[in-house]
Order: structure tokens, then sequence, then C-alpha cells
């Protein structure tokens, strides 16, 4: 099954590479306000499926762009074919194709691709995890004001924009920096090898989560709701970061939002 996912997220990251640059106006679509799909999405999204159906025909598939197959079997796969659209259409540098596993409502392998710089990021449940076949870890930083952590702006649920600016500037005070990338998936891969030490944001997909959730928890890490719970892939709202800087953060996060959000 991993050699699977690796396989579907290299060529669909081929297939990511070779095309960029070449979309026009004429190849997005909007999906909805601030939120597009182009040709690229799909097709990378079909190449992956067919990957993974050609191996297991019998697992399902919970993906972006086909998110209606979603019922939950003893298997199913949890797939962005492009994490990083908004990126890919401007040329910018931070894009990548995430595809986890589920087993039994438990996510046990997430594979995340940066074919930019060919970094491959993979975990599995109990398995440890790594970057291009080396082990990984969570930062040690442990002080908040030594820490650089990542966020991204609730582009999908633009009403909590006031509160998240709330938290924003709240935490920006206490950290050494902040950065803003347009990825979730890279965000997480980038927190799970130690790039940055924390990160939180609002109104995230299932399928944004489900490959960086593993991968931090095989690091070394937390990865948790608004509350401190574990419904974050579900909720869509995500704190995590080594095991000081998490709870660090949540705590802000909490003082921020108190009952509004999950």
């Amino acid at each position: 099954m991993k050699d699977t996912a690796i396989k579907a997220a290299r060529l669909a990251g081929k297939l990511l590479i070779d095309n960029l640059g070449k979309i026009t106006s004429r190849d997005v679509e909007r999906k909805r306000k601030f939120d597009f799909v182009t040709e690229i999405d799909l097709e990378s999204e079909r190449l992956i499926i067919n990957t993974i159906k050609q191996r297991f025909p019998e697992h399902a598939i919970f993906s972006e762009e086909s998110a209606k197959e979603s019922v939950r079997g003893q298997y199913r796969w949890i797939i962005d074919p492009l994490d990083g659209t908004t990126n890919y259409i401007h040329g910018y540098p931070a894009f990548a194709v995430s595809i986890a596993l589920e087993f039994k409502q438990e996510i046990i392998l997430g594979v995340i691709y940066d074919p930019l710089r060919d970094e491959l990021f993979y975990a599995k449940k109990g398995g440890g995890a790594f970057l291009n076949g080396k082990a990984i870890h969570v930062s040690h930083i442990s002080e908040l004001k030594d820490s650089l952590l990542a966020t991204g702006f609730p582009f999908r649920v633009k009403e909590y924009l006031d509160i998240y600016l709330k938290a924003f500037a709240s935490l920006f005070h206490r950290v050494s920096g902040i950065r803003r990338a347009g990825s979730a998936a890279l965000d997480f891969a980038h927190l799970a090898c130690g790039r940055c030490d924390g990160f939180w944001e609002i109104g995230l997909s299932p399928w944004d989560i489900a490959a960086g959730s593993v991968l931090i928890e095989e690091a070394g890490g937390l990865i948790t709701d608004f509350g401190g719970g574990h419904r974050h892939i579900w909720t869509g709202n995500v704190v995590a970061g080594n095991k000081f800087i998490h709870d660090e953060v949540l705590k802000v996060v909490k003082e921020v939002f108190q009952d509004s959000l999950d």
C-alpha cells in the first residue's frame, strides 16, 4: 500500500511539473468563491485513483475533486491531487500531492510529494516518518519566542477572518516568525522534518490534513483540533507542532476562539 501511494504520488508529481506554466484562464474553473480547480487537478486525481484502483479495486476513495465517493469501507484513500492550486496557477513554487490511507476510520499511511524539490515524505502508523528514505523528526525548539510558525489564511471561511487575525496578532508578538506559503500539505511536511515548529489553520478539508496528520505524529509531533481533541481531520480546525510549541499555540488559539469553533 505504501509503495502504491508513493508510485501514485510520483506519477502525479511528474504530471504537475510537465504542465507547470501552461495553465491559462480558460483552463481554470471556480468551484466556489476564492476556490479554483484546473484540468490538471482533475487529471492528477484520475491518475492517482487509477493507480490505486489497479492494485486495490475494492478500496474506497475520498478525493477533493470527486468527494461524492466518500463511503467508508475497511480501507479508504483520502487524496488531494494538487494541494496549492492557486499557487500552481500563478507558478508560485509551493504545491504538493497528498495521499493518505484510512483503515477502520484511522489514518495509517500518509504520503506528501513536493515535485519541485523531489522531496517525498511518507509515514506509516507505528513505523516512523521519512523524507527520501531518511528518518525525520519534529524540531526541539521549546520556547515559543524562538519558534517559526506556519499558517494559512481562512480563504474558504472568510467570515472568520477577523477572529483569525486576532489569533495571528497574538502569536505574531510571541514568536520569531510566521510563514504563509499556501499549501497546508507542505506546511505539515515541513513541520514533520523540523523546518518549522508549529502550525494552525481554520477551515481545512480532510484531504488537506489526513496525510500530514500521520506524518507529524510519526515524526514525534502533536496535531489536534482547536479544543485539543482529535477531530481535526473532520472539523478542519488544526493546531500542530512539536510537543512544546503545540501546547503553547493551542493555549493562544483557545483563548482567542473560546467556544466559537470546534
